[in-house]
């Protein structure tokens, strides 16, 4: 899944490393929706093309996407069943786990998804959790202090299974979820805009509401999920910063040593 802003760049990186020796024909890309960023006041923001500037709805547009771009109706041909979805900046993520599809039948689930150990409780991630009897995950900013803290008998954070955007879709939960509308979420970003002179203004400071979905709201829709713990230097190099933790450095620092590259 690409946005309109990255599609192109996209498409031509992959080309360009003739798909690092994966059959070209076996990859298929489809665009996220897109959403209309506003002010401060509420308003609408104008781009260098004169039109109302709008940003990608977030991975949560997966859904509406995939249905759009005719893959559900595809797939059913191809009788595919099971779908892994990963976040692109996770270069350890594990592929067609069968553990994990495994994991999920055996519990007779429709969703599966990964997790590792959170490192202490004031790591900066979203926690697996259930709330009113759902699965959920919740966001470290809105976990409290606490809550956070608290530990089960064997001395494990109880809200220490961190989500790290791997997740396993029966064919049939996606099918269900593409006219679902789920609740957007505002980020505080930076963004130019023409002003009402019509001079264009890169902005210096954060000054325009973007909206997102996120792609585990929609995990309130069932009734539960398989989850599978994994090792953390295995499955999860991050790259979140550019430069220190979870960075481009440290994602291929834990690659190199998984597959011993020096």
């Amino acid at each position: 899944m690409t946005s309109k802003e990255n599609h192109e760049e996209t498409v031509t990186f992959l080309n360009k490393h003739e798909y690092f020796g994966y059959d070209k024909n076996k990859v298929i890309f489809f665009t996220q929706g897109e959403l209309p960023l506003i002010d401060t006041n509420g308003k609408l923001i104008i781009g260098k093309d004169k039109q109302i500037k709008e940003a990608a709805d977030g991975n949560g547009g997966i859904y509406e996407a995939i249905a759009k771009a005719g893959l559900i109706e595809q797939m059913k041909k191809q009788q595919i069943e099971w779908i892994f979805i990963s976040n692109v900046d996770n270069i350890l993520s594990h592929f067609v786990d069968p553990l994990l599809l495994g994991l999920t039948i055996q519990q007779e689930k429709k969703i599966g998804a990964k997790s590792v150990a959170k490192t202490n409780p004031k790591e900066k991630v979203g926690v697996f959790c259930k709330m009113n009897g759902k699965p959920k995950i919740i966001e470290y900013i809105d976990l409290p202090a606490e809550m956070a803290e608290e530990r089960d008998e064997q001395g494990e954070l109880l809200y220490g299974e961190v989500n790290i955007a791997n997740y396993l879709f029966h064919l049939q939960v996606l099918e269900n979820l593409a006219e679902v509308k789920l609740p957007f979420h505002a980020a505080f970003k930076k963004s130019g805009y023409l002003t009402k002179t019509g001079e264009y203004k890169e902005a210096q400071e954060p000054n325009v509401y973007k909206f997102e979905a996120f792609i585990f709201d929609a995990f309130a829709r069932v009734k539960d999920i398989a989850i599978l713990r994994v090792d953390r230097k295995e499955e999860f190099a991050p790259v979140k910063n550019k430069e220190g933790t979870d960075s481009p450095q440290t994602a291929v620092e834990l690659y190199n040593a998984k597959f011993k590259i020096k």
